[in-house]
This record gives C-alpha cells, sequence and structure tokens, in this order.
C-alpha cells in the first residue's frame, strides 16, 4: 500500500478516538501505572502494605517498572513509529484494544499471582510483549524497512530478561539476572533510538533557531560506543561485580559522555523539549560510571547507578517521547508550556534524590523522591491524558 493511501486509511478511522494510534493508550497507560505503582510501592518498602503477588516487595517493584511502565512506552513508541518507518498502516481499533487489555492483563496477574499462581502470571504477562514483537516483527519484515530489525533484536532480548526473571522467581523465590537484562536491554534501546532522535531534533531545532554548530552525524565513533556499550552491559549481566565488568562500563561511560556532548546540546537549552532529550541521555554515562564504579570499589552503592539508568535515563527519556509524540501526533505545537517543564522538573529531582538516597541512605529522600515521581506522572496524565482520548486536539475542534 503507498503511503497516500495509507495515511487516507488513518483519517477514516471512525472508531474510539482512544484507540486510533499505538501512543494514545500505552502512553496513557504507561503514565498512570508510573504513578500507581510507585504509590503502591512506597508503603510496601517500608512493610505496611502486603500486596497478593508471589513477587517479593522489591522484585514487584522492579518488574513493574521495567516489564510494566517500560513496556507500555516502548509499545506506544514502536506502533506509533513503526508506520512511519514502513508506510504501512498503523495497528488501531480491535487489535490495539486487544493488546492493550493484555498488558492490563499482565499488571494483574503480576499483583494477583499469589492467588492464580506463578506459572499463570507468567504466562499472561509475557504473551504482551511476545505479541507486540510479533506485530512488530510482522510490520517491519512486511515493509522491508531492515534498519530497524535492531529494535526489535532489544525487545526480544527484553522479552528473553521477561522470561528468566520469572523463572528465577519460581525456581529460587528471588529475581538476579532477569533484572540486569531488562535494564541493559532498554539502555541499548534508548541507546539506538536516542542516537538517532537526541541528534535530529536537535540538528532540525538548530537549523531554524540557531544555525552555526550541528550535531556530529553517526559515525565510526558512534557504532564503537554502541559496541563498547553492548560488550559492558553483557559482562555486567553475567559478572556484576567483577573488575572487568567495572572497568568495561566505566569506559563504555566515557565514550557515551563523549557522544553526547557531540549532539550540540548546550545550544538549544531555549527548546526544553529538545533540552530534556539532552538531559535524560546524560543520566546514560552516569549509571555507566557510577555501576562501573561500585563494581571496583565499595564506597559507590550499586544502586545509586541503577538507579540513574532507570529513574533518570528511562524515566526521563521516556517521558521526553511520550510528551513529545503526544504533542506532536495530536496537533499541537510542539513546545513544552509549564506544565510540561513541570513534569519533566519534578521527575529530574526525583532521579536526583533517589541517586542521593543510595550514598546517604535516607529514607526521608527516598519518600521525597518517590513523591516526587508520582506528582510527575500523575501531572502527566492530567495534562496529556485529554490530548490522548481525544479525536481532535482542542484547538483543532474550536475552528482555531
Amino acid at each position: 500500500m503507498s503511503m497516500p493511501a495509507a495515511l487516507a486509511r488513518r483519517r477514516d478511522y471512525s472508531g474510539l478516538a482512544l484507540f486510533a494510534y499505538g501512543f494514545r493508550p500505552f502512553f496513557l497507560a504507561a503514565g498512570a501505572w508510573a504513578a500507581f505503582g510507585i504509590l503502591l510501592w512506597l508503603p510496601q518498602y517500608v512493610g505496611a502494605l502486603a500486596l497478593p503477588t508471589d513477587f517479593s516487595a522489591l522484585d514487584w517493584h522492579i518488574h513493574e517498572m521495567l516489564y510494566g511502565y517500560v513496556a507500555a512506552t516502548i509499545a506506544g513508541f514502536l506502533l506509533t513509529a513503526i508506520p512511519n518507518w514502513t508506510g504501512r498502516l498503523p495497528v488501531n481499533g480491535r487489535p490495539l484494544a486487544g493488546l492493550a487489555l493484555l498488558w492490563l492483563a499482565g499488571r494483574a496477574a503480576i499483583l494477583f499471582s499469589g492467588l492464580i499462581g506463578g506459572v499463570l502470571a507468567a504466562v499472561i504477562d509475557i504473551a504482551f510483549l511476545a505479541v507486540l514483537a510479533a506485530v512488530a516483527a510482522r510490520e517491519i519484515v512486511a515493509g522491508q524497512n531492515w534498519r530497524n530489525l535492531r529494535v526489535l533484536v532489544m525487545l526480544c532480548v527484553l522479552i528473553l530478561g521477561n522470561i528468566v526473571f520469572h523463572a528465577e522467581v519460581l525456581l529460587t523465590g528471588g529475581a538476579d539476572y532477569g533484572i540486569r537484562i531488562a535494564i541493559a536491554a532498554v539502555i541499548m534501546l534508548i541507546s539506538l533510538i536516542g542516537g538517532r532522535i537526541v541528534p535530529s531534533f536537535t540538528g532540525n531545532w538548530l537549523a531554524r533557531n540557531n544555525p552555526g554548530r550541528r550535531p556530529i552525524p553517526f559515525s565510526r565513533f558512534d557504532a564503537a560506543t554502541l559496541a563498547a556499550s553492548a560488550a559492558a552491559l553483557i559482562a555486567w549481566i553475567a559478572a556484576p561485580a567483577h573488575a572487568v565488568s567495572g572497568a568495561l562500563l566505566i569506559v563504555a561511560g566515557c565514550l557515551q559522555a563523549v557522544r553526547l556532548a557531540r549532539w550540540a546540546g548546550d545550544r538549544a537549552t531555549a527548546d526544553r523539549l529538545v533540552l530534556i532529550l539532552h538531559v535524560a541521555y546524560g543520566f546514560v554515562p552516569l549509571g555507566f560510571v557510577l555501576v562501573g564504579g561500585s563494581a571496583l570499589s565499595v564506597v559507590i552503592p550499586t544502586s545509586a547507578g541503577i538507579h540513574a539508568w532507570t529513574a533518570g535515563a528511562i524515566g526521563l527519556m521516556t517521558l521526553a517521547v511520550m510528551t513529545r509524540a503526544s504533542l506532536g501526533h495530536t496537533g499541537h505545537a510542539l513546545q513544552a508550556g509549564w506544565g510540561t517543564q513541570a513534569i519533566y522538573a519534578l521527575v529530574f529531582a526525583a532521579a536526583l534524590l533517589r541517586i542521593v538516597a543510595a550514598f546517604i541512605g535516607s529514607m526521608a529522600l527516598i519518600d521525597i523522591a518517590g513523591a516526587a515521581w508520582i506528582v510527575g506522572f500523575a501531572l502527566f496524565v492530567a495534562l496529556y491524558g485529554p490530548l490522548l482520548v481525544r479525536q481532535k486536539p482542542a484547538w483543532a475542534e474550536e475552528g482555531r
């Protein structure tokens, strides 16, 4: 099908606006689950709440952030990006609603796994990412979009991590490798996709508003950085406390920092939608260095680097993508208003506070960080929810 025909079919969609495009249900679900998941986690952390799950409190928290929240953002991104990559029709209507319900079923299955059993919960939960991968593979192959098979490979690694996570919980009562596989897969996804969108959006803005030095295009240095990062993450998955893993992680972190510096983010700070991409990516090298440093020194707690990656890089990058895509695909101007900037500031503060809390062991800081995270994502739902459930943006409906 030609691109014009595909675009016409998209315009002809007459079902619920929420299921018109992949970003709508999944970004909304991701934002709500990010807030609600931490709202449930904080009282669990201090032993004030027990959920009917087979998972330990910590494993539930980690799983639902990585395989729940992050999986939803990946689904929203892929189901929106793939039609642009391939020119094919988007998945919408009943198939999209079914996929969203499958994600929701996974969240319920994990939450109530103590009642339905760990094996059934694992099957339901794993099914979502497996079906998403099958849909993505079909579209990429049908569209002969071979370049983006790398993204599909990372999605398959995430599925493997989820399988390992469940197997570890069922066999040993706690997860280990499954956690690191998930984090590594998502950090590599950010390195791949972020390495495409951060310099691209920065360059576009600079071309219009601040001519001069531009982001350096993808080169052998970027390829070497990705290879070094992958090698370091594989070593970390296998032997997280080994000195070799620590050294590889620090080297990869330094390369990632140089890579980010080559994207001219210092010249695009006036555009907050662009700035947040650079800030989010900055947590990638920070995480590499901190996690690597923890393998070489007892002074640096491992959780500091883990939260640099998860709360910082993953939390902020997913928000950056969700806000930008939601604005752009609903016909709104690509501008970060005060509300959007408040969302970024809250989650940025949450990430920094959580890293500091790891160093000083402060429960008060953990609570404050959790509260900032909850408010930030609740604000995302409040501000962007109406955009995601409408067929048209408000300004178009008013004829302006």
